[in-house]
């Protein structure tokens, strides 16, 4: 089984942390050259406010509406993002950094053990206790159902924590999911699955192997067998060395 952790609102949580003044206050983070929207509180989302949205089309709507603006602090932001996962580190035996603000854990040890989605809880509990960044927690067997928990903890639920544990939660859930929302299905993949008649999840499940090998090529094939149950996409516990580094300008 597999927890995944992912950071609310990342950005916005650690100006928060900064600042406790700001909780409650709608509050958004520009690109390191204020270029762009890059995390909304869930404020400025209520404002309708769009990740990856041009500022200067939401500036006026943001002097009117007192939201509070700020350039990127990623030395803040990194820092934070350490002792997250250090903590994180605590709630499982095995942990794939995959972002700054998400992880996967490994938690099939605990299976029988103890009730995962307490154990959810307290990680989630002790997160915002000892660092002060909200996070929610999606549980399932493997990564792709997991993420899909994880979206559902956080737009479904009050608790934050939600589980993909019993098959008869995971067919709801998939029925109701677009197949164009599942992990590792691009628009143009949704476009071809809905060709042969694959609208949701619980259709891509479904589906015949073949054909969806032939579709979406193996990647596709083990994107099906995942939201099935069946793990395909092992665990990275260490970081490889990035490849390249760029740096973009663009207008003001």
């Amino acid at each position: 089984m597999l927890l995944v952790v992912d950071c609310n609102n990342f950005f916005v949580s650690c100006q928060r942390v900064a600042d406790p003044s700001l909780n409650g206050v709608p509050c958004l983070v520009l690109s390191n050259n204020d270029g762009v929207v890059v995390a909304r509180s869930a404020e400025v989302k209520a404002l309708g406010i769009k990740m990856g949205q041009p500022f200067f089309q939401v500036r006026e709507l943001c002097k009117a509406e007192g939201v509070r603006v700020f350039s990127g602090d990623f030395e803040l932001y990194s820092r934070l993002s350490r002792r997250v996962m250090e903590l994180l580190r605590e709630y499982g035996t095995a942990m794939e950094v995959y972002s700054i603000d998400e992880a996967f854990i490994e938690v099939g040890e605990l299976v029988g053990r103890c009730d995962l989605v307490e154990h959810a809880r307290k990680l989630r509990a002790a997160v915002l206790e000892k660092v002060g960044i909200p996070v929610s927690v999606g549980i399932a067997p493997t990564k792709v159902l997991a993420k899909i928990a994880n979206e559902w903890a956080k737009t479904q639920t009050s608790s934050g924590v939600f589980s993909l544990e019993e098959i008869s939660t995971r067919e709801k859930v998939l029925r109701e999911l677009p197949v164009g929302e599942v992990w590792g299905i691009g628009h143009q993949s949704a476009e071809r699955l809905k060709k042969i008649k694959v609208f949701s999840a619980c259709d891509l499940a479904k589906a015949p192997s073949s054909v969806i090998q032939k579709t979406l090529s193996v990647a596709g094939a083990r994107i099906q067998l995942e939201l099935k149950g069946t793990p395909c996409l092992n665990l990275h516990s260490t970081h490889e060395a990035a490849k390249s580094i760029q740096c973009t300008r663009s207008f003001g």
